[in-house]
């Protein structure tokens, strides 16, 4: 059952699991432990999405499930160990501004689902959805940094690429002394301790990489607030945003309980679900008729919004007049 409703995504996560496992054995053959290890780690990420829809009972659209399967497999597998963060200078860009986008659809569907339960008193309006999801990418793309930095510095790795520049501008150099940057461009060679470098310039070393990255990560975070922002203010019509906010699970959708209390009752498959389709239309059918009954009793109560025009006066005052 659970198959049937993702069998897109499915799909996806089984080819793209049995392209890693046949690399983690490339590797392993090669000796490389090094991918062998980010093999490993990409099998396990994989897993992520399918492991929070059962633990904290949400629905992932497809459509999302997709995009954060994909990423995984082309930052881990395609950028690291096939290297294409070195093939095409733009792989890091793209994945950086993906990662804005999905940050923020993770977190506008963690203050969405607040403001839709019943047991938190949770409620902010779009517009503080929009900033709280906003910032919630934001904060997952700078501790990225962080961690870039400390693999770098800690590990001796190199995940903060380094660019070749023409001009550099520091306060360092200047003769004076003085808090004013000293300006060397047109630079078309770097030597250290004597040995050309044949780069063609100077090299900058991760800092550019790492204000591109943030920069294109709150692009990512931008244009899915303003989405979201407008998909909470049309009462969640907007069809577009509705592929990327996970839901809570309706009872009739949670396989995994319905499996459970199958297995515990031994109860047939189909009469356990017409049970929960059943449950489900009583419950919104009682919750229409509340809303009914809340409109008629506005109707009938003077000053409310349903009030009929009262033309009552008018009648009593003609009849007075004519006893007269």
């Amino acid at each position: 059952m659970e198959l049937r409703e993702h069998r897109s995504s499915f799909i996806v996560y089984f080819t793209l699991r049995i392209i890693v496992i046949v690399m983690l054995i490339l590797q392993l053959l090669n000796r490389n432990y090094e991918n062998v290890f980010l093999c490993a780690l990409t099998l396990v990420l994989l897993i992520m999405p399918s492991l929070v829809q059962i633990t904290f009972k949400v629905e992932l659209p497809t459509t999302l499930e997709i995009f954060i399967l994909v990423f995984i497999f082309a930052a881990e597998i395609l950028g690291e160990i096939s290297e294409f963060y070195l093939v095409f200078p733009f792989w890091d860009t793209v994945l950086h501004t993906i990662n804005g986008f999905l940050a923020a659809a993770i977190g506008f569907s963690m203050v969405d689902l607040l403001n839709r339960s019943e047991k938190i008193v949770f409620n902010l309006s779009p517009l503080f959805m929009a900033i709280v999801a906003f910032c919630f990418s934001m904060t997952i793309g700078v501790v990225w940094e962080f961690f870039e930095f400390v693999m770098d510095q800690i590990i001796g790795y190199d995940m903060q690429k380094d660019t070749v520049i023409h001009v550099i501008r520091s306060v360092t150099l200047d003769p004076a002394g003085h808090n004013v940057p000293y300006v060397i461009d047109n630079i078309t060679e770097t030597a250290v301790n004597g040995q050309e470098l044949g780069l063609g310039g100077y090299l900058d070393i991760g800092l550019i990489d790492t204000m591109q990255d943030l920069i294109v990560n709150f692009i990512g975070a931008f244009i899915f607030s303003v989405i979201g922002f407008f998909y909470v203010k049309n009462r969640g019509k907007g069809g577009f945003a509705n592929r990327f906010i996970p839901r809570r699970k309706a009872k009739d959708r949670d396989f995994l309980k319905i499996a459970r209390e199958i297995s515990e009752n031994g109860d047939d498959v189909k009469d356990v679900m017409r049970q929960n389709v059943i449950c489900q239309k009583t419950s919104e059918s009682a919750r229409e008729d509340s809303g009914a009954g809340s409109e008629a009793s506005a109707m009938a109560v003077p000053g409310t919004e349903g009030e009929m025009p009262d033309q009552f006066p008018e009648e009593v005052e003609e009849k007075s007049s004519e006893d007269s």
